[in-house]
């Protein structure tokens, strides 16, 4: 394990084997580029330019987009500069300076979102929700197996951990008369007003950096020289708002109100030990999405808190399509990429009762004004630590 000048505790989970990026203020200050190693974090481009780093420039933007478009490259470059900074007292004299405790900065939405993409990618999940729904014949949709099924969000209101969610209002169907679908019965009452059945979703999301052409579909191959990283991610969801509009065009504002994500983007390139062979599939998928051979499957470790007690641990390692599928299948039409596109897994879940993501799946009614959700996660490190994703939190608070 390479050791740091820089203290911290060896179970911080930020150490070298991480190194996720943010960006962050301190008072009176712009907003920088940073990196977070232990309990501080490392304002990026004075030392970047300092000794020299072509991506310097990138590096004083106050969002991460232009050193993302910069590609694999510049990526691979900085990340070992990062590593040799922090971990040689050779470098000491001229980096710690820009160290500052994270305790004592602001974090912001580390990127500009250009697109927002939600995908429902987990087996458990899907299976779940359709015993909630249809517990006389629970099913997968007839398309669920041969693509990974998804809806396009809304990318201005993704936002950074920490902000409110203020319960969301729409059109919804009464009880009893709708069922627990809330697709509708003849008689039934429409409401307009704030939604009772606020979830949450535990996910992840994939932060895209190099942008692709229209007309130019990504292979399986290719999606790493495209993704940057990843963030935790909270898809808050209205469900009796949701569930009176999906039929027949799927979610709209039952989604569209709030999404909540980390501060940190870890890259891809901190989770060499995290990659797993992807389940079986059956039926077999399309030349565009067979994945067999490849490790693009991720072992990460979700907890979900409310109100500070753990209420579920999903298994990232139990989803049934990859990021990498995710990708290839979002632009297999000839759709295009933008730096900033962000796309999340859809809600994790695993097979246990106690492994679900979701306040539907898991049967105990919905959230309280004044509840708290944390999201948090884990991913083994090649130098056998632990790597943090951080966490993504919010508050919910009554509508207006």
């Amino acid at each position: 394990m390479t050791s740091s000048w820089v203290p911290f505790a060896p179970d911080s989970g930020f150490g070298l084997a991480n190194l996720p990026y943010g960006v962050f203020t301190r008072r009176g200050r712009d907003r920088a580029i940073g990196v977070a190693i232990g309990d501080d974090v490392l304002e990026v481009a004075p030392v970047a330019r300092a000794h020299g780093l072509a991506c310097a420039d990138a590096l004083r933007a106050p969002v991460l987009n232009p050193f993302l478009a910069l590609g694999p490259a510049a990526w691979s470059e900085l990340r070992s500069a990062l590593v040799a900074w922090l971990s040689d007292e050779d470098f000491r004299l001229t980096v710690d300076p820009h160290l500052h405790k994270r305790s004592d900065v602001t974090l912001h939405l580390p990127f500009e979102v250009a697109d927002y993409v939600d995908f429902y990618s987990s087996e458990h999940h899907a299976l779940n929700i359709s015993r909630v729904l249809r517990p006389e014949a629970p099913t997968l949709a007839p398309a669920w197996k041969h693509l990974p099924i998804g809806y396009h969000g809304r990318a201005g209101t993704v936002v950074v951990s920490g902000t409110d969610v203020v319960r969301p209002r729409g059109q919804w169907r009464r009880e009893p008369a709708s069922g627990p679908d809330g697709q509708g019965r003849e008689g039934d009452v429409i409401t307009v007003g704030p939604t009772q059945r606020l979830d949450i979703e535990a996910e992840v999301g994939f932060v895209v950096g190099v942008p692709s052409r229209i007309g130019e579909p990504v292979a399986l191959a290719d999606w790493r020289d495209h993704v940057f990283g990843l963030c935790l991610l909270n898809d808050w969801s209205a469900r009796d708002i949701q569930a009176f509009e999906t039929i027949p065009l799927g979610p709209f504002l039952g989604k569209s109100f709030l999404t909540s994500i980390s501060p940190w983007v870890v890259p891809l390139a901190a989770l060499d030990a995290a990659w797993i062979a992807p389940p079986p599939r059956d039926p077999a998928v399309a030349d565009y999405l067979d994945d067999a051979g490849r490790t693009d499957a991720l072992s990460l470790q979700l907890t979900v808190r409310i109100n500070g007690e753990v209420v579920t641990r999903p298994p990232f390692s139990a989803m049934y399509w990859t990021a990498a599928q995710q990708l290839a299948h979002l632009t297999v039409n000839g759709a295009s990429l933008r730096t900033g596109d962000l796309y999340a897994s859809g809600t994790v879940s695993g097979p246990a009762a106690d492994q679900v993501g979701c306040l539907m799946e898991l049967g105990t009614g919905f959230l309280n004004d004044g509840d708290v959700v944390t999201i948090s996660a884990t991913a083994p490190a090649a130098d056998l630590s632990t790597i943090s994703l951080g966490e993504v939190t919010g508050t919910v608070i009554s509508s207006v």
